[in-house]
């Protein structure tokens, strides 16, 4: 197993598996997406290769504060092949970012999941993370 970060030629395999999550149709913009992800320096695209594939991925942002002395990291986007789950995999991943995270001054970590994902809440959950219940977003329409 191996962990790095994304690729150019990591479009394809990242798209299959956005399209596991529900977020199909990214063939027009995820090369242009994942460019700028790679390219600024508060965020970071990992996958993590197995047998020779990109088998899951985990899209993390580095957020400064200005009132606390931790920064922290969010979680925006985190995938395991739905035929590699409960082999580790996301287990290490996680904790490869959680490292990044505190290299990076980081007192915490966070990720928005919906209720409806049972699997991955309960999997956050058994890795130490713990609900914060408010959470409040604004459609802008452009």
């Amino acid at each position: 197993m191996n962990i790095r970060q994304a690729q150019p030629q990591d479009s394809f395999a990242l798209g299959a598996l956005l399209a596991e999550l529900g977020y199909g149709g990214t063939e027009s913009f995820i090369e242009k997406r994942l460019a700028q992800l790679s390219s600024h320096p508060d965020e970071r695209l990992l996958v993590v290769e197995y047998g020779g594939r990109v088998q899951g991925f985990l899209s993390m942002h580095f957020v400064p504060q200005l009132a606390l002395a931790g920064d922290f990291a969010r979680i925006s986007y985190f995938c395991i092949a739905e035929s590699e789950c409960s082999k580790g995999m996301g287990q290490k991943l996680l904790r490869y970012a959680e490292d990044l995270a505190i290299q990076r001054g980081c007192d915490r970590m966070e990720v928005h999941c919906h209720v409806s994902r049972l699997k991955a809440n309960q999997f956050y959950e058994r890795e130490g993370y713990q609900e914060s219940p408010l959470y409040q977003i604004k459609d802008l329409h452009v």
